[in-house]
Formats: structure tokens, C-alpha cells, sequence
């Protein structure tokens, strides 16, 4: 949290804490930052995957060495998902029908029935169950409104999932970066291979070499 912290502070952006939460033990279990700032997801996206740490834990009352894994995802904030769905006319294609009664006086005689398509996604509502055309064409309406936000969703959390790449597991062997304390001192991106033996200097926040080394494998 402090690297990053300090990595957002040099580059200018913006951030805050959104939620936090605490290590059983000691420490972060989890947290959420919301950055804002030019270039801020093309930059820190490079940085979604496992970090792997390994030092003398402070924790360890014999002394020994640990490793431990943090995962970093990074998603960008996506504004133009709404609920107020606004459907332009020449989006719809209604039609009418006469629709299938019970029989006898409950046969309905006239063109009630509502057909709605939705020509750019080709879904298809329809409605009979009123005797009023109009009150079917509402209750149509507000199917086809749900079914369009239902497909929205989906489709966003698609995307979300392209973005943020593929899943690893939280362990050794998945790793894109080490931060090794002991028994030397040494920062290894094993993407690109940059390294640094500064490790102070990459805990302070200077992951732009990382990060720009990563930029020129794309």
C-alpha cells in the first residue's frame, strides 16, 4: 500500500483508500484504492499479477526467512453504464397482433397483442395480456428495458474480465515481480528482466522503470 502510495504521489495522480481491511494476524488483508490521473490505467495495469516477497519476517520469532504473495488487479472505472435507459425510437420495431383468447367472451377481438424488436440487438418482447394495446406496449417496454440491462451487465462483466486478464493463483511460480530482502537485496520483474538492487529506492515508489519495461514488451 505505502509502494503504490508513493508510486501515485510522483506521478501526480490523485487516489484514495475506497475500502481496507485487516490481516488475521497483523498487516492487510485486502485493499481497494480509486486513482485518477493522465495515463493512470495504461500505467498501473502493468502492474496486475502476483508480487512475491521474501524477507526475515518480523513476525517469525526464530528468525527465519519467509515469502509471501500479494495479487493486484486493476480495473478502470467504466461511467456510461446507466439504468436510465434511454431507447431512441427508430431503435424499435412495433407491431401488433391480434391476440389468442380463452374463448367464448374472453376471446380477444381486437389488435391488442404488442410485438417489440429491438433492431441493433435483435431482442424481441412481446406482450398480450391486457385487453388495452397501450397498457401491453408499456408492460412490453419495461421487459425489453430489463432484458437490454441484463445483456449490459453481462456484456460489462466480459469486459471487466478482458481487462483484468487472466486469474493466477496466489503462489509461487505465478509471480511477475520478486522483492527479495535476504540473504541479497534485489527487485526482479520476470516479464521484462528489469532489475534493480535498489530495493529502498522501489519501495519509495519508483516503479516507472518496472512498468515502462513492461510497456515495451506490448
Amino acid at each position: 500500500m505505502r509502494m503504490y502510495s508513493k508510486y501515485f504521489e510522483k506521478q501526480g495522480f490523485t487516489y484514495r483508500i475506497t475500502d481496507i481491511s485487516s490481516g488475521d494476524e497483523a498487516g492487510l488483508k485486502a485493499m481497494t484504492f480509486h486513482i485518477k490521473g493522465e495515463h493512470a490505467y495504461g500505467l498501473i495495469k502493468q502492474e496486475i499479477g502476483i508480487h512475491r516477497l521474501v524477507r526475515i519476517s518480523p513476525f517469525n520469532a526464530n528468525g527465519k526467512r519467509q515469502t509471501s504473495f500479494a495479487a493486484c488487479e486493476v480495473i478502470p472505472e467504466i461511467s456510461d453504464l446507466s439504468k436510465d435507459v434511454d431507447i431512441p425510437s427508430d431503435h424499435l420495431k412495433i407491431d401488433t397482433y391480434r391476440a389468442s383468447g380463452a374463448g367464448g367472451q374472453h376471446v380477444n377481438k381486437t389488435d391488442s397483442a404488442v410485438r417489440i424488436t429491438h433492431l441493433p440487438t435483435k431482442l424481441v418482447v412481446q406482450c398480450q395480456s391486457n385487453r388495452s394495446q397501450g397498457a401491453n406496449k408499456e408492460e412490453a417496454m419495461k421487459l425489453l428495458i430489463s432484458r437490454l440491462i441484463q445483456r449490459q451487465e453481462e456484456e460489462h462483466k466480459e469486459t471487466i474480465q478482458e481487462l483484468k486478464g487472466d486469474s493466477k493463483d496466489i503462489a509461487w511460480g505465478n509471480q511477475i515481480r520478486s522483492y527479495v530482502f535476504h540473504p541479497y537485496k534485489l527487485v526482479k520483474d520476470h516479464r521484462s528482466e528489469f532489475e534493480s538492487s535498489n530495493l529502498q529506492d522501489v519501495l519509495d515508489g519508483n516503479l516507472q522503470p518496472f512498468i515502462m519495461a513492461s510497456l515495451h514488451l506490448k
